[in-house]
């Protein structure tokens, strides 16, 4: 690409040449899991494969002859979490869209889904990182039975698309594409839902008024409306061109919709090994298209939790990348939306205004993104800098044209700001990612007296007796993957955020995670390494002066360190299932690798 911007340029070809060996041997690993699955016929026995079609109905002949492709269908359905509740319509549906084209398509399996919004502050948010790895383990399971020639993901949420592509990039010889079931419509305004949560963190909004609150924000099937992990996602998938263009968002139940998830199903019967149009996955996802992960995600200001997402799903297609490659490219990168947490509207407003098309469009004009990928639809990534809609009921593609709302989106000529969303900090303290999408400018550096805990409790404990009145920096180790699974630490947002309104500066430093909804407090997030084990946290003490700062990209502190012995380390906790995780902490690597037990303990 003639226009591509030097920054670009130059992190991709950092990241290929450390990548060489690794992606070599996983491209040779998928040629020769490929030839060897070629024929289903040949690499399954008949009683084997007559195991696999014998409920297949209408469909059984047409799978035991290989008439045409078979789609495997990973679902990540549960009606417990709003939006994968839709799902559960799929299958049926897929597989009537399916012999439309000649096609069959079977459910190979399920993969666990929680919801981070459920289980926030719980016990069971110790088990939603690892999640990710039982994830990719499941659907690896799923397509052991080396039934399919393509493969539909649907899965949506925070730690499940992720998870999804670890497992998939194993199988990555098939062509496999994400299906979305979109947002759910707008409820109440999010500053709204702000402000009731920080009225009950004060006492003075009663649990049941904070219900009614949560209930009219989250209220139907469909992704939760602010822009966090989940919807950063979909934006992702669009950037890496691994779903329909422009179906992210769309929401539940609506024609267009449903045409979207047709023309999904249909797409994989046309890009499968026999359909001269062979799109494999190990293709698609490449060292240019996981750049063009990074780049979507700084433009929109996305979630940190995809600071470990990418590189964790990166290095199972071979691909190696780091926090300096994000950082580096963050300093190229505009900061092109302002969706909340980061700004006053929500992905349903962001989609109104142009959406990802528009973004994609921009990205591209700028020499941001690279534009000759292999994508599952169209020639190049051209194709997802286009919105879809319905032209007398038939699926067609347009321009989205110019913004829409500039108060959400905005073009790479007038950005919001002229750097990405998240910046790279370090010092003696570690490494750490703080972001800045989210955060005013003039809060973008805070030195102060820390005060050390070790669960988000006693934040709130001391919150409420009244012992952070005062500028502080927050530090709450023994928080990542080692320790305890590496939680996200949500529920520390409205009690800091009220210190900021009362006009202290305040700070959090952890080995935590923080939410795809971490909001307007400064933080330095996923600290490398992790207090367990010798990290620089395990040494501070309450009065330690640390200094946080995005300006110039510090962690730090004054006191003298080397002197200090660690802190002890809390004991495990039992319970909820976390007993059956010791594996998974045991085994875990950090945070800047991915936070995974699955790939580190695999070798890759």
């Amino acid at each position: 690409m003639s226009n591509l911007h030097p920054a670009i340029q130059r992190v991709t070809d950092r990241v290929i040449e450390r990548s060489r060996a690794s992606r070599a041997a996983y491209l040779a690993l998928m040629r020769e899991e490929g030839d060897r699955h070629r024929d289903r016929n040949v690499a399954l026995p008949c009683s084997n494969l007559a195991h696999g079609f014998a409920a297949a109905g209408e469909d059984k002949a047409s799978i035991a002859t290989m008439r045409g492709p078979n789609i495997g269908i990973i679902t990540a359905y549960n009606d417990t979490i709003s939006s994968h509740q839709p799902y559960a319509a799929y299958p049926p549906q897929m597989k009537i869209w399916a012999r439309e084209v000649g096609a069959t398509c079977q459910v190979a399996g399920a993969t666990p889904a929680m919801c981070d919004g459920v289980t926030q502050g719980t016990d069971g948010m110790e088990l939603s990182l690892f999640s990710r790895d039982v994830i990719a383990l499941s659907t690896a399971v799923s397509l052991s039975h080396a039934m399919y020639d393509s493969v539909a993901h649907l899965g949506m949420c925070d730690k499940i698309v992720p998870g999804l592509l670890m497992g998939g990039l194993r199988f990555g010889w098939l062509p496999q594409l994400f299906i979305s079931a979109g947002a759910m419509p707008t409820g109440i305004a999010n500053k709204e839902k702000q402000r009731i949560r920080q009225l009950y963190a004060e006492g003075k909004a009663t649990r049941a008024e904070l219900l009614e609150s949560e209930s009219r924000s989250y209220h139907s099937p469909g992704v939760c409306t602010f822009y966090g992990t989940a919807n950063s996602n979909l934006m992702m998938l669009e950037m890496m061109g691994l779903q329909m263009p422009g179906a992210a968002y769309i929401n539940p139940g609506t024609p267009l919709r449903q045409a979207l998830v047709r023309a999904s199903t249909q797409r994989l019967a046309e890009i499968g090994r026999d359909g001269g149009d062979y799109r494999p996955l190990a293709e698609c996802v490449d060292e240019r298209s996981v750049v063009n992960a990074v780049v979507g995600l700084l433009a929109t200001g996305g979630s940190t939790n995809h600071a470990l997402h990418i590189p964790a799903f990166a290095r199972a297609a071979g691909v190696l990348i780091d926090w300096d490659d994000m950082a580096e490219l963050s300093r190229a990168v505009p900061l092109l939306v302002r969706a909340y947490p980061n700004g006053a509207k929500d992905v349903n407003q962001f989609q109104n205004a142009g959406g990802l098309g528009f973004v994609v469009r921009e990205l591209l004009d700028a020499g941001l993104l690279h534009r000759d990928i292999m994508t599952t639809f169209g020639d190049d990534l051209g194709a997802f800098a286009q919105e879809p809609w319905l032209d007398d009921e038939t699926l067609a593609w347009r321009d989205p044209g110019p913004s829409g709302d500039e108060e959400v989106l905005r073009p790479h000529s007038a950005p919001f700001q002229p750097e990405g969303g998240m910046v790279l900090v370090q010092g003696n303290l570690g490494r750490g990612c703080f972001k800045t999408s989210a955060v005013d400018p003039s809060r973008w550096t805070v030195e102060a007296p820390c005060r050390v805990f070790h669960t988000q409790k006693a934040v709130a404990d001391a919150f409420a007796a009244g012992e952070l009145e005062r500028d502080v920096v927050v530090v709450v180790r023994f928080q990542g993957p080692r320790a305890n699974g590496m939680p996200e630490l949500h529920k520390l947002t409205p009690v800091l955020g009220v210190l900021q309104d009362r006009g202290f500066n305040v700070a959090l430093v952890t080995d935590g995670r923080m939410s795809g909804a971490s909001g307007k407090v400064p933080a330095a997030i996923h600290v490398s390494p992790e207090a367990l084990g010798g990290g620089p946290l395990a040494r501070l003490r309450d009065g330690d002066i640390v200094r946080l700062s995005a300006e110039d990209g510090t962690l730090g502190t004054t006191a003298d360190l080397s002197l200090r012995e660690d802190a002890p380390t809390p004991p495990s906790e039992s319970g909820t299932g976390r007993e059956l995780f010791a594996m998974f902490r045991h085994g875990a690597d950090e945070a800047e690798k991915g936070g995974t037990a699955m790939l580190a303990m695999a070798g890759l």
